[in-house]
């Protein structure tokens, strides 16, 4: 039987970091709202045990609504500490509540944004997510002219802080470029979901090639069910990921059909890592 590096990582024998290198350095993450653990430090734990080489975590409002959590310095210090002491990245971090509380038109979700920015250079991660979906999707262009001022308004500290604003929603990926080219930032860059684009009824493995890897800061995989066996073809979409030469997180934001997430996500990792051997 013929021994490869992709039957050791299935096995075990070899850690993921490890395996990652010939990615061309392409990392697999997952958001921790996807391990039911949003805003606990307790996702970074699981997604170690499961064999991610980061987490995504949600930015999640403090009680009084106006301030988040991770403005307490002490809960700050402690997610940085246990992403060195288990080893894991902080993959990124989420403003997930801006799908509820609209950056178009709500200054808390401005807020948030301005403090993110140091919160997320702190946790040494490089991605801040803006969601637009739910009551909060982009649908005219008044709500398209407000984000583009506010992105204006914040993409300087972006700049200095060495982080990215990515943007996610059902806009074509040349609708937001449009809105890149317009904030005219380095630090304003699309957050790409290959299911998000094709249930929006654009041509995900197009847009991917057509984007490259320059307009591109990080990824969500995710499918009906399990990776594989829905409407993405991921032998496709991997592929093209790594051709256009893209070197940041790939976080998984799958579900869980059999209710264990734990063994949910780790078939599912084991799954997009097998088709980057």
């Amino acid at each position: 039987m013929r021994i490869t590096r992709r039957s050791l990582v299935a096995a075990g024998l070899v850690l993921p970091s490890l395996a990652a290198g010939k990615t061309g350095g392409l990392k697999l993450g997952v958001t921790d709202w996807n391990l039911r653990l949003r805003g606990k430090v307790e996702a970074l734990a699981l997604g170690a045990r499961i064999g991610f080489e980061g987490v995504e975590l949600s930015l999640v409002p403090a009680a009084d609504g106006a301030r988040l959590e991770l403005e307490d310095n002490a809960l700050l210090e402690r997610y940085a500490s246990e992403s060195k002491r288990l080893g894991i990245a902080i993959a990124g971090t989420a403003l997930t509540e801006c799908n509820r509380v609209c950056m178009a038109s709500e200054k808390r979700a401005q807020q948030w944004l301005a403090v993110a920015i140091p919160i997320t250079a702190r946790l040494k991660a490089r991605v801040i997510l803006i969601p637009f979906f739910s009551q909060c999707e982009l649908k005219q262009p008044s709500q398209i002219d407000s984000v583009v001022s506010i992105l204006k308004e914040h993409a300087p500290a972006a700049e200095r802080a060495g982080v990215k604003l990515g943007l996610e929603n059902y806009l074509s990926a040349r609708e937001n470029v449009k809105i890149m080219d317009r904030v005219g930032s380095r630090a304003v860059m699309v957050y790409y979901d290959l299911k998000n684009a094709f249930d929006a009824g654009h041509d995900p493995y197009e847009e991917l090639r057509w984007l490259t890897a320059k307009r591109i800061c990080q990824i969500h995989l995710k499918d009906k069910a399990y990776l594989g066996q829905g409407v993405i073809d991921y032998v496709k979409g991997m592929k093209i990921i790594q051709e256009i030469g893209y070197r940041g997180f790939a976080n998984l934001e799958t579900t869980s059909p059999s209710g264990s997430v734990e063994n949910d996500m780790r078939r599912n990792l084991d799954h997009i890592r097998g088709l980057l051997s």
